[in-house]
């Protein structure tokens, strides 16, 4: 049994802002964000639920739970990783994004690792 199951989890998150796909006119800022999940320990980890809270430029504040990533619960092996792609759609060119994921361990144990806040804003956006 790990002490700290958490520690060995690292989230690593980066961002991207679509310009192709995002209408200035209409309010719609597109990004990407890559994440990659490193299990460091020896045991195998499931991933169950995600929380997100994005806070935009403007105040706006969302909150999003589920179950999962991308429509899966993935399994990670030890000393092993999982990666995806998603997005978000704010209404302003800068936000903020941060929250956590929801794993299960060694014995059904289940055990939460933070996402640290990370920044959505166009390449040169000044604020």
């Amino acid at each position: 049994m790990i002490d700290d199951p958490a520690a060995v989890i690292d989230v690593r998150v980066s961002p991207e802002y679509v310009a192709e796909d995002s209408d200035l006119k209409e309010g719609s800022f597109v990004f990407n964000y890559d994440v990659e999940i490193h299990n460091h320990g020896e045991q195998e980890v499931q991933l169950l639920r995600r929380y997100w809270r994005i806070t935009q430029g403007s105040g706006q504040v969302q909150e999003v739970r589920g179950e999962g990533v991308v429509g899966e619960k993935p399994l990670i092996a030890g000393r092993g990783y999982f990666s995806y792609r998603s997005r978000a759609v704010m209404d302003c060119e800068v936000g903020v994004m941060e929250g956590s994921y929801t794993f299960s361990g060694d014995g059904g144990v289940e055990f939460e690792v933070s996402i640290p806040p990370f920044r959505l804003s166009p390449p040169n956006s000044v604020h």
